[in-house]
């Protein structure tokens, strides 16, 4: 197909060598780019001639000028969150998420915005939010959706009965054409247009093109346009018929980058409801569900949204989601999500009453649980819209891949066909998952495949091609939301007609007569099993891992699990990927990451790549925060992947002195702390001379004083008290940053827990986690460090003794990383069941009244919570902050990723500039806004570092915030 043959070497370099020295932006033909742009949300991949990461729209379209001279094709990308392929081509890929990001305006008294394509629908959400307004569709990647892309593939939402597609909020478009002139897209009235008409160059053929084509098949456009409302196949030429105007921006919408190239849009803005309600429908079985759906929207619900009974069992499997399945009651089938908009509560209830009164009435429904609180109807929203994902992680070769799943028909026939499609997908032997929009005929089914067997992709076509004929049955439609692209494109011709196919056909031709413009994907598609990221002619080497990855299926299996939906470019919210959040670099975040190893190890790279510089440049940045673990949907666990990778770098590639320091770090602080030799080494590591010494040596920052030691460790505190055995007994974890480097934490944890009435103990035998070991790829040192920790801590797990830890990165090691360092070990699974931070056993504690009779000093006052991110992503934030308001603490728990110290990170001497921004993009700000009465919170040492380093304030580990909160 066009666009799809690959250029020559010497096309390609003749191409870069014009357009390369005419830019301000980067151009980007590296084999590792490539690969990373290769992919997006789809199950298609298809490495790119070239990436060009554009710094205003001038590249842009000097870029177009180029590639119409050299006939490259051009693809622009948005967050590259695509489930069909739009966002994957043999062509020069534009990422606008870059730079092209600002927004230019918001006219709030006219509700509208305007924009550059590379903003963020979350980000410009917020902006409006000031306002009383919000962009009205609402796609579920909605924190790394681009309103470009948005445009691109006239995005709608869980609020499309509200609020429809995008087409139904654009209001112009300044766009550039295939050849690279501009033009602006906007209502037209009959002038106008004449107007247009006359303009000489491409934009003028398009308008007399148009104008020709409406004419002569205006007919066949009203006639053979699906009746559906909630269409995306082809073109929307439609709407170009009646009216007293005409407004191509309208045409773009949907048409995925084959027409022309935004470079600013213009939307109208919607009112923000006053205020919302969920009312959260159960039912036995799905079909239950689905035949309430036309019953409910007589309610007038802002939104309809089926949750399946299988997203609810995976969501029930997945850490980080489980504990938020609160609105689920008992077991359900499936759930209806209903949503209300209202300017009261009592005229939401009535709302909710009403939803009632249909379910008893239909018997089809038992039961109705009702969410006034926004955190829980946003927690709410939250779980189903990362459901997809959540789905798409299943540890398996079968996946839920997006086939079928952007079909949809009337409201009143989604009963029958999903009943029907349900029999076609079980007469494969295959089974599926249901979910999504409810309220507008658009149920996302995916059924599990294994791409990489050849039957199974026949089976998929099967699948597909009884799923467009039922389609046609019921009167709906292939594409409602998703767009066409490599999956369904191919289906058009043979759902729309001939006729309509040749008018779409034709429109492209008007648009992008060479065909350069992202081509293949709304008309003249390839055949929707090419392309396959993962076919049948898809294998990896075999890598020997020390880690054990057995649950994942292995360690490829483990990096499949990245699906390429994209939560790991969000901007807000959350600590996922913090170096992306600062370089907004592809290759800095998971889904890069992952696709840069996979690209290794299936051949798509070269082998030496593997454990090559490039590679160490991709995985660099990765500061091992686990917040992947958990936030990312598909639980792509990065951190620990990026361990095992180290290990083989340092194999292949020898191991530098500054790596071997910091890992052995805690053998360091046990020669030093406690020790003579403290103050000594503390002196010297403040001289100015020494720390210019050190960062040219090693590398270590000469703007970081390293961490102190301490004159007295810990244990030799601990050995010096004569505490009595009385209380419950807790061992106290003593790792070895609290242990030699601020003892004064783990003394003010030791002393609260034995003034409130437990007997601590500390083992006599030097336990460490091994955290600096495996931060730094020593896999089999740190197997050895947990085999010896295991052994001296088992003694006390066998009596259900609690071990408490003090630093969050060290104590969630013995319950994480210990169980694949140890695979089977019944003694490391035994203390995982015991190892807990200080703030859980203080919450659970808590719980049990064992702090009631205590005695707390002063008044009330205010803390500001800062968490770790092993803490934030493996046991969350909640019970630290139960912890530090036992006093009356008011606590407030800031929103702050990762600090930006992340262990050894923050003082390697290239790493401390991104470093600071991390800890600039929320953190530091937030600490600086704070009243000086306000205690600053941080249970991890790393974060109290650098806090202090970047704004001057002491931040506390709640242990000392407890421990000085008791009445003398």
């Amino acid at each position: 197909m066009a666009g799809f043959s690959p250029l020559s070497a010497e096309q390609l370099r003749a191409f870069c060598d014009e357009l390369g020295p005419q830019l301000d932006g980067d151009l980007r033909t590296d084999a590792m780019t490539r690969a990373l742009y290769a992919t997006d949300a789809s199950m298609y991949a298809i490495e790119p001639e070239a990436v060009l990461i554009p710094q205003h729209a001038r590249d842009v379209q000097i870029a177009l000028k180029v590639a119409d001279d050299y006939n490259v094709p051009v693809l622009p990308r948005g967050g590259g969150s695509s489930l069909a392929g739009q966002t994957v081509g043999a062509a020069l890929v534009i990422d606008f998420t870059k730079h092209l990001d600002e927004i230019l305006e918001i006219n709030a008294e006219e509700q509208w915005a305007r924009v550059q394509p590379g903003v963020v629908l979350d980000v410009l959400n917020e902006a409006a939010a000031e306002h009383g307004l919000m962009v009205g569709p609402d796609p579920a990647p909605s924190s790394r959706a681009t309103l470009g892309g948005m445009l691109a593939n006239n995005s709608t939402g869980t609020h499309s009965v509200q609020y429809g597609n995008f087409i139904h909020h654009v209001r112009s478009v300044k766009a550039l054409l295939a050849d690279g002139s501009a033009a602006t897209f906007e209502p037209l009235d009959h002038d106008g247009w004449q107007a247009r008409m006359r303009q000489s160059g491409l934009e003028g053929d398009i308008y007399r093109g148009l104008d020709a084509l409406l004419a002569e098949q205006g007919d066949v456009v009203e006639r053979d346009t699906p009746a559906h409302w909630r269409r995306n196949s082809g073109y929307r030429i439609e709407h170009l018929l009646n009216g007293d105007t005409r407004n191509l921006a309208e045409l773009v919408c949907g048409s995925e980058g084959t027409l022309a190239v935004a470079t600013e849009l213009t939307l109208d803005l919607v009112p923000r409801p006053e205020q919302t309600a969920l009312g959260i429908a159960h039912f036995h079985t799905r079909d239950d569900a689905l035949r309430a759906v036309t019953s409910v929207l007589d309610t007038g619900p802002a939104a309809v949204e089926l949750f399946d009974g299988v997203a609810i069992e995976r969501a029930r499997q997945t850490p980080g989601f489980r504990d938020r399945l609160s609105f689920i009651d008992g077991e359900p089938g499936s759930l209806l999500i209903v949503e209300y908009f209202g300017a009261s509560q009592s005229e939401l209830a009535a709302d909710l009453d009403e939803l009632e009164q249909v379910m008893n009435a239909s018997s089809r429904g038992y039961q109705v649980v009702r969410l006034f609180d926004p955190d829980a109807i946003q927690n709410a929203w939250t779980v189903r819209k990362e459901g997809l994902g959540l789905l798409m992680g299943v540890k398996s070769e079968y996946k839920p891949w997006p086939v079928i799943e952007d079909a949809s028909v009337p409201v009143e026939h989604l009963a029958d066909y999903i009943q029907d499609l349900s029999r076609l997908i079980e007469g494969t032997d295959t089974k599926a998952v249901y979910y999504a929009h409810a309220s507008a005929g658009c149920l996302h089914v995916r059924p599990f495949l294994n791409t990489k067997e050849a039957a199974e992709v026949e089976k998929m076509h099967a699948i597909a091609e009884g799923s467009m004929k039922l389609v046609k049955k019921y009167g709906g439609v292939v594409s409602s939301e998703h767009g066409d692209g490599l999956v369904r494109a191919r289906m058009s011709e043979r759902l729309l007609g001939e006729a309509l196919y040749d008018v779409y056909r034709r429109t492209k031709a008007l648009f992008d007569p060479k065909h350069l413009l992202n081509p293949g994907k709304v008309v003249d598609a390839p055949p929707m099993d090419e392309n396959l990221r993962m076919g049948p002619d898809y294998q990896t080497r075999p890598i020997a891992t020390e880690m054990d990855f057995s649950n994942d299926g292995g360690f490829a299996e483990a990096i499949e699990l990245c699906n390429g939906n994209g939560a790991c470019r969000k901007l807000k919210g959350g600590t996922m990927c913090p170096s992306f959040m600062v370089t907004r670099e592809e290759e800095d975040s998971t889904r890069g990451r992952a696709n840069a190893l996979r690209a290794a190890l299936s051949g798509q790279l070269p082998d030496e790549e593997w454990t090559g510089d490039r590679m160490y440049e991709v995985m660099d940045l990765c500061i091992q925060c686990k917040a992947c673990k958990t936030e990312c949907p598909s639980n792509v666990d990065m951190g620990k992947i990026k361990t095992e990778w180290l290990h083989h770098y340092w194999e292949d590639n020898g191991i530098p002195l500054r790596t071997r320091l910091f890992a052995r770090q805690p053998q360091l602080a046990r020669l030093i702390g406690g020790t003579p030799l403290a103050h000594m080494v503390n002196w010297v590591n403040r001289q100015t001379p020494i720390r210019a010494l050190m960062e040219a040596t090693v590398g270590i920052s000469r703007e970081r004083e390293l961490p102190p030691f301490a004159a007295r460790s810990f244990a030799q505190w601990y050995g010096k008290q004569s505490w009595p055995d009385e209380g419950p007994p807790v061992v106290l974890f003593a790792d070895t940053f609290n242990n030699f480097h601020t003892p004064e934490v783990a003394q003010a944890a030791a002393a609260f827990l034995r003034a409130t009435g437990h007997t601590v103990h500390l083992p006599q035998q030097t336990v460490c986690c091994g955290r600096t070991l495996l931060s730094k790829g020593f896999v089999n040192d740190a197997q050895l460090q947990a085999l010896e920790t295991v052994e001296a801590l088992y003694p006390y797990a066998e009596e259900g003794i609690p071990i408490v830890g003090l630093e969050p990165s060290c104590i969630l090691t013995l319950r994480d990383e210990f169980l694949s360092l140890l695979p089977g070990e019944p003694r490391a699974e035994a203390l995982a069941e015991q190892a807990m931070t200080f703030e859980e056993f203080v919450a659970q504690r808590d719980k049990e009244g064992a702090f009631e009779a205590v005695a707390w000093n002063g008044a009330p006052r205010r803390t500001l919570l800062h968490g770790h991110c092993h803490q934030k992503a493996l046991v969350g934030t909640t019970a630290a902050e139960r912890a530090l308001a036992l006093p009356g603490t008011h606590v407030d728990t800031v929103d702050s990723g990762c600090c930006g110290m992340a262990g050894a990170f923050g003082y390697e001497a290239e790493h401390l500039d991104i470093s600071h921004k991390m800890a600039e993009r929320v953190l530091a700000p937030a600490v600086r806004e704070t009243p000086d009465a306000t205690c600053i919170a941080a249970p991890g040492f790393s974060c109290r570092s650098q806090i202090k380093d970047t704004t001057g304030r002491t931040a506390l580990h709640p242990a000392q915030v407890l421990q000085q909160a008791l009445q003398d």
